[in-house]
């Protein structure tokens, strides 16, 4: 088990320009103002004495702890990421393309952009090459079908573009 986390730890994670980009800012924040933030309010805390039952002080304990947990995280995700170049056909799906589904179900037409597991969120319409929709469609082309089995049953689509 440690091995195979080990294994995942050292993988590369291939990164869009804009998903780095995200990270490096999040973690910059985190390291030069929610540290600093954080420590200002353990520092109030202690000054009204007693910290045994002091509920503020274990707030900014605890949220000092998250903090630096998530540092951590950033960290080690940034050391192993590699910034994607995107190359090849400009018609075939790779990782950081947007491409525009229609599902041939409904005729609904569907926008998203194909990112790592690491900058997916499905409210910015990005979704991860690990996803069934995303695992799906990469390498494909404009014009191909393809049906993808989702929780809700299977959705057969049809790539519109590819950007």
């Amino acid at each position: 088990m440690e091995e195979m986390e080990n294994m995942k730890n050292h993988e590369e994670l291939l990164l869009t320009k804009d998903g780095m980009e995200k990270l490096e800012k999040e973690l910059e924040h985190l390291k030069s103002v929610k540290r600093k933030e954080v420590a200002d309010r353990i520092k109030e805390a202690i000054s009204y004495g007693d910290i045994t039952d002091n509920a503020e002080y274990e707030d900014a304990k605890n949220e000092q702890a998250f903090i630096e947990g998530r540092i951590i995280t950033l960290e080690k995700t940034l050391r192993r990421a590699r910034l994607l170049e995107k190359s090849g056909d400009d018609h075939q799906v790779v990782l950081g393309s947007a491409v525009k589904l229609k599902d041939l179900n409904t005729g609904k037409e569907h926008e998203y952009t194909i990112v790592s597991t690491a900058e997916a969120d499905p409210s910015e319409k990005k979704i991860s090459n690990e996803s069934p929709v995303g695992k799906a469609i990469l390498g494909l082309s404009i014009g191909d079908e393809v049906e993808v089995k989702v929780p809700a049953g299977t959705i057969k689509y049809k790539i519109e573009s590819v950007q």
